[in-house]
């Protein structure tokens, strides 16, 4: 085995995802495996999704790898540490990527990596895998994308790798290399239908300050259709998927190539209900169109705000007008409208929470999430408040989710006032062919909700350093 690659998520331990059990496999180590693999290298993958954190510490160990390589993100930190650890304990090298590892080069490395990979993982990682075999850890500075300490313990940054052009020429995610079928079963058990994702493109090219870049950074690389075409018939001979989860950033940014996205998959009669995430300024009523004539059951559009103030502010370039508009017009074409709504962004008031409010009784969304906004270092945002940064845990213990700003509402407030807005949401949806009753609870609820919201704006908590 040339190198092992995993990664630290684990559904025993994300208390939502278990109520929601909706889980997708890692497809950016699925990607990397693939890649490695059409080149004649050895790899193995550990999924830990599915396991406990002891069980996945044991069988790292039992492996003993010479090489590993660890996905890691903002959610998956302190697990990715004790992964990290038992490898250095068996003598492993250790290899991290992902979006959070090259924001803390000086952190990861400190605690034990030898590695980080900055950006895609596949190309790096074919130069990495035979450089380490040859001279261990010296010379690190030949391979281009990646961080490491030199002799004297300084975090080198080598040059950024270009970023791979033809993704049609890439192989498809390695799903052989993991128990896919749990996946499925896990989704045929609680939702009663098998569901798989895949991308159609990397990266996106919008300026969001809040919305971390490291990885693919501003760039959009799109596969032809046919490339994709070509990957869900390959899904449909051997896994038989009653749906698909296009898991793009934004699925629609191209209404061209959707327009000959559907035109491929109606010639092949490949059609499954699917959903997937865009944004307002992507959408009119001929791509709405196309998207139901796709099976489109559910499209999510982030909102983050109902302020236009806002939405500026967080270099959205998006409307809040047109944004319910839109709105309405995926649900009038019988798709399912989801959004997403962040509370908590810097210079936001009781004003711009209720705009929000509006929003949402005046779009009536089908489905919400709610989030309170946390700076993800290496963002715009994240620079902006970086002198008002509070961190609530340990940095080994914690994530970007725990880091809070100084001056701001507390998290009391903001808790309450995403209450608010999910129940304005809630009575917005029932509209008027709801019965009386239901209406009065959630109307009650709202109303609980928003006077909670006012009793910690009159006291003025905030947030204190």
């Amino acid at each position: 085995m040339d190198i092992l690659l995993t990664h630290g998520y684990f559904l025993a331990e994300d208390e939502i995802e278990r109520k929601v059990m909706k889980p997708y496999p890692p497809l950016g180590l699925l990607y990397i495996s693939s890649h490695l693999k059409a080149r004649g290298f050895s790899v193995e993958i550990l999924d830990t999704t599915f396991r406990t954190v002891a069980s996945a510490l044991a069988a790292l160990e039992a492996m003993r790898p010479k090489l590993v390589g660890i996905y890691a993100n903002l959610m998956t930190r302190r697990n990715a540490l004790k992964l990290m650890g038992k490898m250095k304990e068996v003598g492993a090298i250790v290899v991290l990527g992902g979006p959070e590892p090259a924001n803390y080069a000086e952190e990861y490395l400190a605690r034990g990596a030898d590695v980080i990979v900055s950006g895609e993982g596949e190309k790096a990682l074919e130069a990495l895998i035979p450089h380490l075999s040859r001279h261990g850890l010296s010379a690190l500075d030949t391979i281009a994308g990646i961080q490491f300490k030199d002799g004297n313990g300084k975090v080198v940054s080598t040059p950024s790798r270009p970023q791979i052009g033809d993704l049609d020429a890439q192989p498809f995610p390695d799903r052989s290399a993991i128990d896919l079928e749990q996946y499925l079963t896990t989704w045929q058990t609680h939702h009663g239908v098998r569901s798989v994702s895949l991308i159609t493109a990397r990266g996106c090219p919008y300026t969001c300050s809040w919305c971390s870049h490291s990885v693919y950074g501003r760039s959009h690389r799109r596969r032809s259709p046919e490339n994709v075409a070509d990957e869900i018939e390959l899904i449909r001979e051997r896994y038989q998927p009653d749906q698909l989860w296009y898991a793009d950033d934004v699925f629609t940014i191209h209404p061209k190539w959707l327009e000959r996205f559907a035109a491929e998959l109606k010639r092949r009669g490949l059609h499954y209900p699917f959903e997937t995430i865009t944004r307002e300024d992507r959408l009119n009523d001929k791509v709405v169109r196309t998207l139901a004539s796709m099976g489109c059951y559910r499209l999510w559009i982030g909102a983050e705000s109902g302020s236009q103030r806002i939405l500026d502010g967080m270099d959205r370039r998006t409307n809040a007008v047109r944004m319910r508009d839109m709105i309405r017009l995926v649900k009038s074409h019988g798709i399912r409208a989801g959004t997403f709504i962040m509370v908590g962004y810097e210079g936001e008031t009781w004003n711009d929470i209720n705009l929000t409010a509006d929003h949402l009784r005046d779009a009536a969304p089908d489905d919400v999430l709610t989030t309170l906004s946390y700076p993800i270092k290496g963002t715009p945002f994240y620079d902006s408040v970086a002198d008002r940064i509070l961190a609530r845990r340990n940095w080994e213990d914690g994530s970007d989710r725990d880091l809070t700003i100084r001056g701001r509402n507390s998290p009391r407030f903001y808790a309450h006032a995403q209450r608010w807005l999910q129940a304005e949401a809630e009575l917005a949806r029932i509209g008027q062919a709801s019965t009386r009753s239901w209406r009065r609870l959630v109307r009650a609820k709202a109303a609980s909700a928003v006077s909670r919201v006012g009793m910690y704006v009159s006291r003025n908590e905030v947030e204190h350093g």
